[in-house]
């Protein structure tokens, strides 16, 4: 069930969150009053709301028949029907599905579910399992006999080391209308290192996957600037773990926060979405040979080049950002890679080596 009335939801999220409420046979039909108590729940707005209410159905109605010549949203008495001071009642056919089911469809649900296994959280992950479990029904024996229902025995996800975090669906429910209604949302937050929670407003932007973890992206509250690098210090990011509290503010996103220099897109580009000391470097590495087959399959970025140095290293240039999942990389390849360019990546590298060594010698 949605996580907030439906009525606060833009029309498209409301004839989406409908169609999932609907019960699926004629003996389970419900009137305007029994859908009324997911709808909505304003008592001084009942009435617009119940009306909003019948115009949404028919409104999906009109979507069923003109996108998939299909009459499945039913009404008793039928649309157009004289109701005679009866309750009209509204369920869904059983056998219709917004889904187009052929096996590449149930195959990339399966892929998903696969993938997913241990990247997403719970909450999540659940929502892809149901929908995987709800294909198999419709379609179970004709996938399971195509050549591509036959690979699901071949394919396994193996876990990250570190597992992902406990999320909080109401807190996730709450982010999702604010990002929707591009509304203001107050949080509570924990600071990573911060032995007290503090309360502040955000103007959020959208959320962020990197690994198995989800960060809320936004702002602080700031008035408008005719300068965007005035605004943009006031971005942040929040991991969605550490948020224990979210609540929907009726006050709007200022106008500025939608411009394109915003855009997710662009605030990627700028180096904004993770931790990073600067938005692109020119990285050189020594590398080992046998251990630089990888970044020929699976290079650091568009341009980059390896040349050979000897029979027993190679050198490779590549334009990336220089962010803190790239220092951890490079932590990583220490006793394979040495970092040439730049000079003050290399040190903080040598910097990170060093603590290491000298934890170890202790």
């Amino acid at each position: 069930m949605p996580a907030h009335p439906i009525a606060s939801y833009t029309k498209s999220a409301r004839l989406f969150a409908l169609y999932q409420c609907l019960p699926r046979s004629e003996a389970d039909a419900i009137s305007l009053t029994e859908l009324m108590q997911n709808y909505g729940d304003d008592s001084n707005n009942y009435t617009n709301e119940r009306k909003n209410l019948e115009n949404d159905l028919i409104g999906l109605n009109q979507i069923f028949n003109d996108i998939f010549y299909s009459d499945a949203l039913i009404r008793v008495p039928a649309w157009g029907q004289n109701i005679s001071g009866k309750a009209a009642r509204f369920y869904i056919e059983s056998r219709f599905s917004i889904d187009i089911i052929n096996e590449q469809t149930v195959f990339f649900w399966e892929m998903l579910d696969k993938y997913t296994a241990n990247y997403l959280p719970t909450s999540f992950k659940q929502s892809i399992t149901d929908k995987l479990a709800q294909l198999r029904r419709q379609d179970k024996d004709n996938f399971h006999q195509s050549k591509l229902g036959q690979w699901q025995n071949y394919l396994i996800t193996l876990p990250s080391i570190v597992q992902a975090p406990k999320l909080d669906n109401d807190v996730l429910g709450s982010i999702h209308q604010a990002l929707l209604q591009n509304h203001q949302l107050r949080i509570i937050y924990q600071k990573k290192w911060a032995g007290k929670s503090a309360v502040r407003v955000v103007y959020p932007k959208g959320l962020i996957f990197i690994d198995n973890m989800i960060y809320l992206t936004g702002f602080n509250p700031t008035d408008d600037h005719i300068d965007n690098d005035v605004l943009l210090k006031k971005h942040r990011n929040f991991a969605v773990n550490r948020i224990t509290e979210a609540i929907v503010i009726d006050k709007l996103v200022p106008d500025w926060v939608g411009r394109d220099t915003f855009s997710l897109e662009c605030l990627h580009k700028l180096g904004r979405l993770e931790p990073t000391n600067n938005i692109q470097i020119k990285l050189v590495l020594k590398v080992q040979r046998y251990a630089c087959q990888h970044l020929y399959e699976r290079p650091l970025s568009i341009d980059q080049k390896i040349t050979v140095i000897d029979d027993t290293w190679n050198q490779v240039s590549a334009t990336v950002a220089n962010t803190l999942r790239l220092q951890d990389w490079l932590v990583s390849m220490s006793q394979l890679a040495m970092v040439v360019e730049p000079d003050e990546l290399k040190a903080v590298i040598l910097e990170r080596l060093k603590s290491a060594l000298a934890l170890y010698e202790n």
